[in-house]
């Protein structure tokens, strides 16, 4: 169910972006680390549902807050004239590579077992014979 959202929401976001107008340059940096904390939020949301803890409460939180929280870092390095952001994009990408591994892990062992049990299907088959 989720997967069909996540899928949904990309391509609702792909139409929409390719009918938006650009983005000036001065606003570049807020979107785009705006866009990197979404991301972060998304993946951890697929880690948990795989993890079988999804909440989405917790999801659409953590989704709201850290969009506006990194909008609010990168808006204070602007004014202090320090680049702030950076630090924000190491720590989102660096979560978003933990749940990235995590779900690759998880889709990794299960087409090992899907592939072990074809495996054992087919010896029980010739066994038979």
């Amino acid at each position: 169910m989720i997967y069909i959202g996540i899928i949904l929401g990309c391509v609702i976001g792909a139409i929409i972006g390719s009918m938006a107008p650009v983005i000036p340059y001065t606003y570049s940096s807020y979107l785009s680390i705006a866009i990197v904390a979404a991301l972060d939020t998304v993946f951890g949301g697929i880690a948990s549902v795989i993890k079988k803890n999804f909440d989405l409460k917790i999801f659409l939180s953590g989704f709201f807050g850290n969009s506006i929280l990194s909008i609010a870092l990168t808006y204070l390095g602007e004014k202090l004239n320090v680049d702030i952001y950076l630090a924000a994009i190491v720590v989102f990408v660096g979560r978003m590579f933990m749940n990235l591994g995590i779900i690759r892990r998880y889709y990794i062992d299960k087409w090992v077992t899907m592939i072990e049990k074809r495996k054992n299907k087919k010896v029980k088959e010739e066994v038979k014979e």
